[in-house]
């Protein structure tokens, strides 16, 4: 199954139908360009995006089967990087041995990646080419630049992927924040100017589709995030997404507020720190003590972010809430603070994990409980969706990054948007762009491989 230079296909091997293990397949001119490369972490009895349903025992990260496009390497152009978060980026050190192609990506997210490809003493065997914002590379027959938009995460990027056949507005994971804090922000011509140009598909986020109105800014948190430390006579514990910058400078600003010293818990923290500052986005004055310096100060000056906010084993709050931490033992008054919402399917780790926290008399502040808004989702509302739709005016909208609900929510908004033609399908879809929109199902066998021991094995 190869596309000639008539066709511009979308093929999607994980993260549509599904929120996690994105791997994206685009075809033209008998080549295939690949956009993001990412893992999941399984749940026991959660279906999958196939409907099967995910077993104890099995490896606890998973990833989708490349098989397909592993077979026929000698056609695959690159791999682009979107962002570094591990459901986008996670993959890489495990299935690049199967691809062996170059990889392009930004700044930051390349940090990020030569980390985890250090691990595997893959660092210097993969070729990384990095991109600046609106640069444009040729990668086989696909034209490609790199568009700002914003996200949870520093330096996200859209894609306008142009091939003689037509162009491909690539959203990736995005929202529309005025303010992020950290990292480039957007601009609404850049996207207006695409649709003056003509956008042929536009393959998009769903993941808040079902979400009324328009998302927070990072800039919404400091007053919410300022009043729940003020507050509190212990030590503060913040739980958040490792890999939001914006949260941790925002941190950093209320622990200088509250004269207090702020400490990261947690390996994921460490490395995103780190890799902010090599890429030049962490701020000079956000200052950080040693985690092992904690356990030491006067319980009223501890202000430390944990990794952990769903619930997951070994993590620093796991730990904390075990008393098995080696830095920081809580204490009855201690106030945790959790700078994050469910992911779904997480709900009841979490919750056992906030009973754990209450037994110790450690309170507890959720941001359902906050008075104020403590924690901001870094996908698009509904109304951010039209907003774009409105900007770009694409020919053809294929939801993706989501479950069914959310997918089928995204269509009804963009067909409301005036969208000629929806798609709606799932991994192994064949979504056939040009010359004739439409869908073969299920004309690619899908699946999860899991790493077992150093191993990969697959799962379904």
């Amino acid at each position: 199954m190869t596309p000639d230079q008539h066709d511009l296909w979308f093929l999607p091997l994980g993260g549509t139908g599904e929120i996690g293990m994105n791997l994206n397949l685009y075809g033209h001119d008998g080549q295939w360009l690949m956009v993001d490369c990412g893992v999941t972490f399984p749940k026991p009895g959660r279906v999958t995006a196939d409907g099967s349903v995910h077993q104890r025992r099995e490896p606890p990260v998973q990833m989708a089967d490349p098989a397909f496009i592993a077979d026929r390497r000698d056609q695959l152009a690159g791999l682009i990087i979107t962002h570094a978060h591990e459901d986008h980026i996670g993959a890489v050190p495990y299935l690049w041995p199967l691809l062996q192609c170059p990889i392009y990506t930004s700044r930051f997210t390349a940090e990020i990646l030569r980390r985890k490809l250090a691990e595997f003493d893959l660092l210097h065997r993969v070729p990384i080419h990095v991109v600046e914002v609106d640069q444009r590379r040729q990668i086989g027959p696909f034209d490609v630049q790199w568009l700002a938009l914003t996200h949870s995460i520093p330096d996200p990027n859209a894609l306008m992927i142009r091939t003689a056949a037509g162009h491909i507005f690539h959203s990736g994971d995005w929202k529309l924040d005025a303010q992020p804090l950290v990292g480039h922000g957007y601009c609404p011509e850049t996207f207006k100017a695409l649709a003056d140009e003509g956008v042929t598909a536009m393959v998009c986020d769903s993941t808040n589709a079902t979400v009324d109105g328009h998302s927070a800014s990072e800039s919404d948190l400091q007053q919410g995030l300022l009043e729940a430390v003020t507050s509190a006579s212990g030590r503060v514990i913040v739980a958040c997404f490792g890999s939001n910058i914006a949260r941790l400078h925002t941190l950093a600003m209320v622990a200088r507020a509250t004269q207090r010293y702020m400490g990261l818990l947690g390996r994921s923290l460490i490395n995103m720190s780190g890799a902010a500052k090599a890429a030049g986005l962490w701020n000079a004055d956000d200052h950080l003590i040693s985690p092992s310096h904690l356990g030491y100060l006067p319980r009223h000056e501890v202000l430390a972010v944990a990794t952990g906010s769903q619930g997951e084993p070994r993590t620093a709050l796991r730990r904390l809430a075990a008393g098995t931490h080696p830095d920081v033992e809580l204490e009855a008054g201690d106030r945790v603070i959790f700078s994050a919402r469910a992911i779904p399917g997480n709900e009841d780790d979490i919750a056992a994990l906030i009973d754990r926290l209450k037994a110790l008399g450690v309170e507890v502040v959720t941001a359902e409980s906050a008075d104020l808004p403590i924690h901001a989702s870094g996908h698009p509302a509904a109304d951010e969706l039209r907003a774009m739709y409105g900007w770009v005016r694409p020919g053809l909208a294929i939801p993706v990054h989501g479950e069914a609900i959310h997918m089928s929510t995204h269509a009804g908004i963009a067909k409301a948007c005036g969208v000629p033609k929806t798609l709606v399908g799932r991994n192994g879809d064949l979504f056939m762009i040009r010359p004739v929109p439409g869908i073969r199902r299920q004309i690619v066998e899908t699946g999860r491989l899991g790493c077992d021991k150093g191993e990969l094995v697959r799962v379904v």
